[in-house]
C-alpha cells in the first residue's frame, strides 16, 4: 500500500464523501449544506478529552443547522447523549435527506 492509499477495494468509490447528482443544478450547493459525513447530531464532553472517556460526566449536545453545528442542550452522561443522538423524530427534516 502506498502512503496515500485508502482502505478497501480499489474498484469502489469512497463512502466517506456523499455522491453528487450531475443533473441537479443545485447539487454543489446542497453538498455544502450537508453535515460532515452526514452526522446531523453529535455530542461532545463539556470538559474536553475523548468522547468515550469518563462516561459519567456531562456532554454538550450539538445539532447541524445547515451551515454549522449549534449547541441545543446538555446530557448528564454518555448513555443519555448517545440515546439523544440516535433517536429519530417523525418531523425531522434530516429523514428526507
Amino acid at each position: 500500500m502506498g502512503k496515500h492509499s485508502r482502505p478497501g477495494p480499489p474498484n469502489q468509490p469512497s463512502r466517506a464523501i456523499p455522491r453528487v447528482d450531475d443533473g441537479d443544478p443545485l447539487a454543489a450547493y446542497e453538498k455544502r449544506r450537508r453535515p460532515p459525513l452526514d452526522v446531523r447530531r453529535r455530542h461532545r464532553p463539556l470538559h474536553g478529552g475523548g468522547g468515550h472517556l469518563r462516561p459519567d460526566e456531562p456532554r454538550a449536545l450539538e445539532e447541524w443547522n445547515g451551515f454549522s453545528y449549534e449547541p441545543v442542550g446538555a446530557a448528564v452522561n454518555l448513555a443519555e447523549a448517545q440515546r439523544w443522538v440516535s433517536e429519530q423524530t417523525s418531523g425531522d427534516e434530516s429523514a428526507a435527506w
